[in-house]
């Protein structure tokens, strides 16, 4: 199949390189504003340069990427559908819920496929959690911790367009905890603090940041945050059900030193960055697309997910502000 790539940023090179090797794609038709950009991706992998993203969807192109800037999504999004074309789409949809909800009512039931990008669906560690809350193995669940720890914050021209920790960072968080638990978050009470990056501050955000979601069923979920964690990137998942407890992400290159006498667990090299921690499921995930834009299988994350996982972000960002527990319904347009 012959697959578009609109943006060719950190992560659209990255897709077009994982796109490049997997045995599905013949080829590949890129466009960026950036013209070196689309150079490197000609020359490093035989891609096709377009001059516009219309230009790319008028050349053959079975599926499409998304890797341009948020402001872009929505009508990228609508041109593909528009033209019968599968689209996958990095996360966010667009920039507010409103706008998504929008996207979603002119993609909806018009037969076109479009998958958004929460790559944690794809890890294994994830899958297999997934798998065992099925099967009923652990139980009824009554706790669940996920963590996002990264190493050094983000340049401040990124904050304050972001949306704020909650709607960039732990908004994976969020994705997860539904997928894997199968339940819908129905109440939030978030905190958070600043411990260092006074840009952050100053962009009315938090560099660290807590939250505690109630699910339908009454399990709770404790999701942790920061923009500071010096040892790696530490991405973690932990479910604990009435007849067993299991974790994602306990592995050697653990960004976490132990201090038990003897202890010589976590021993390898720890994570230092995303694309590295999740490169695994990066690929698993882009599979997923071209399988999607195969007819094999539908979209493994929706428009109404991604929409779901941000009203979360967004009840957790006014909790934060106004000091409360918030009910999603307060965030439901």
């Amino acid at each position: 199949m012959r697959i578009g790539i609109m943006g060719l940023g950190r992560i659209g090179a990255f897709h077009t390189e994982t796109l490049a090797g997997l045995d599905a794609v013949d080829s590949l038709v890129v466009t960026d504003p950036v013209a070196a950009a689309v150079t490197a991706a000609t020359e490093l992998f035989g891609a096709v340069a377009a001059d516009s993203p219309e230009a790319l969807l008028a050349a053959g192109v079975d599926g499409v990427v998304i890797a341009a800037a948020t402001d872009a999504h929505p009508e990228l999004i609508l041109a593909a559908v528009k033209a019968g074309i599968p689209v996958f789409c990095e996360k966010p949809v667009a920039r507010g819920v409103e706008e998504s909800l929008a996207v979603l009512r002119s993609v909806e039931g018009g037969g076109v496929e479009v998958q958004i990008g929460y790559n944690r669906r794809f890890d294994a560690g994830c899958v297999a959690a997934r798998r065992a809350v099925v099967s009923g193995e652990l139980g009824e669940l009554h706790t669940v911790r996920s963590t996002t720890l990264d190493p050094a914050p983000p340049p401040a021209a990124y904050v304050a367009t972001s949306g704020g920790i909650f709607r960039d960072c732990a908004v994976h968080d969020f994705d997860i905890v539904r997928w894997v638990t199968g339940r819908e978050v129905v109440e939030v009470y978030a905190t958070g603090g600043n411990r260092g990056a006074e840009y952050i501050r100053d962009a009315g955000d938090v560099d660290t940041a807590s939250s505690v979601l109630t699910l339908d069923d009454g399990a709770l979920a404790v999701v942790s945050n920061s923009r500071h964690n010096a040892r790696g990137h530490d991405v973690r998942l932990e479910l604990h059900g009435m007849k067993d407890s299991i974790a994602v992400g306990l592995e050697d290159k653990l960004p976490l030193r132990s201090v038990e006498p003897g202890a010589t667990f976590p021993a390898g090299t720890p994570h230092t960055f995303f694309m590295d921690r999740f490169a695994d499921a990066y690929r698993a995930e882009l599979t997923a697309f071209t399988e999607v834009v195969a007819g094999t299988r539908t979209s493994p994350c929706t428009v109404a997910d991604a929409i779901e996982a941000s009203r979360i972000a967004d009840a957790c960002t006014l909790s934060l502000h106004e000091h409360r527990p918030v009910r999603l319904e307060e965030v439901r347009a």
